[in-house]
């Protein structure tokens, strides 16, 4: 295993760091690396072919293309009217983008239209290779940087099928592939690298900044696996939405109907250390460690985005789970945002009932 600055490792091909820790990665790339934007994906589905894995990328490439709108199209930044003349408009904008930066076929015009309404515009799929080096690109640019670096740690037994269905893609034109963990530890034809991280930080605190800071969490099997009772002070709501925010309101209003929702907190501090600058969660379930975010479209453009991404991989190190929801997606549908957010509350206090702890401290 060779050791390297992370500006010497490979950016063209595919290689391993088994040692590597993906989420201490993914933030050392975003704050040195001027070349990569890395994007973290963790396949749900276990691979069996390397197609499987071209597939689950791209999924990926597009998951994240659609977070960013409007960062590749800046027209759409103040909003897009869901009827036949709003989608015409954002078909139009980004047609004309396409014909400017020669994207293939209908590809932007389609993905636009997914990432407004979540609906996939009818006809066919352009093929693999070429969707793989447009997504590539669209990302890349509007992180502002020349490359994206897929970082995948590979399940038991699927390094090497990953390997192939990785080196397909940098053959193709799409992403490059950084393979981390156990499963990516002597894979034939992939050379070995290792990466001095900074070290992982203390233990967070949802302590205001300049209050004393409370007992050590509790562990999976002290939190009780039930929601608390409303007429207890720990079931009681903390805090507010913040009162510009007509989403936030939408969205408080639609979880106090939810007895499941007990224990939020809305508006906090936060700090994952104690010389780390606080920050402020939307909305928080502490004791689930379960953040909820309401991101305006300013949070798409790149310089926020980027923020919110490493953000959100210290939440990750620190043991939460971050759900991102768009202001139009909760003013639109907060009945599938309040299902989405209660499926993981209810998943998680099982997980925490049978002693099952997900996540880092």
């Amino acid at each position: 295993m060779v050791n390297r600055s992370l500006a010497d490792v490979p950016s063209d091909r595919v290689v391993a760091l088994p040692d590597a820790d993906t989420d201490a990665l993914a933030m050392l790339i975003a704050r040195d690396h001027a070349v990569l934007a890395a994007v973290v994906h963790r396949p749900a589905a276990r691979i069996t072919l390397p197609v499987d894995f071209v597939h689950a990328a791209l999924d990926r490439l597009e998951q994240v293309a659609v977070e960013l709108l409007p960062a590749w199209l800046p027209e759409v930044a103040d909003g897009v009217r869901p009827d036949t003349s709003g989608l015409a408009a954002v078909r139009a904008a980004a047609a004309a983008r396409s014909r400017r930066d020669r994207y293939p076929g209908s590809f932007l015009p389609d993905l636009a239209v997914f990432a407004v309404t979540a609906r996939r515009p009818s006809g066919a799929q352009l093929p693999l290779r070429t969707r793989a080096a447009a997504l590539a690109r669209l990302v890349a640019g509007a992180f502002g940087r020349r490359r994206v670096v897929l970082l995948v740690e590979p399940a038991a037994g699927t390094g090497a099928v990953s390997a192939a269905g990785a080196a397909w893609l940098v053959q193709h034109g799409g992403p490059v592939t950084w393979l981390l963990g156990a499963g990516a530890a002597g894979l034939e034809a992939v050379p070995e690298f290792s990466v001095a991280l900074p070290p992982a930080p203390r233990a967070a605190s949802l302590a205001p900044p300049h209050t004393v800071p409370p007992a050590p969490p509790r562990t999976a099997r002290d939190v009780p696996p039930a929601p608390r009772g409303l007429s207890s002070d720990a079931g009681a709501v903390v805090g507010r939405p913040h009162p510009a925010s007509d989403a936030e309101k939408r969205l408080e209003a639609a979880l106090a109907a939810e007895s499941w929702a007990v224990g939020r907190r809305w508006n906090q501090s936060y700090r994952s250390h104690d010389l780390a600058t606080p920050i402020r969660l939307d909305l928080v379930w502490p004791d689930e460690r379960c953040v909820v975010e309401v991101d305006g479209p300013e949070h798409c453009r790149p310089v926020h985005f980027e923020a919110d991404r490493q953000r959100d991989v210290q939440l990750q190190l620190d043991g939460y789970v971050v759900l991102r929801f768009t202001n139009a997606r909760v003013t639109h549908d907060v009945g599938a945002v309040v299902r989405q957010i209660g499926t993981y509350l209810r998943e998680r206090r099982r997980d925490m009932a049978e002693g099952r702890q997900h996540g880092r401290r």
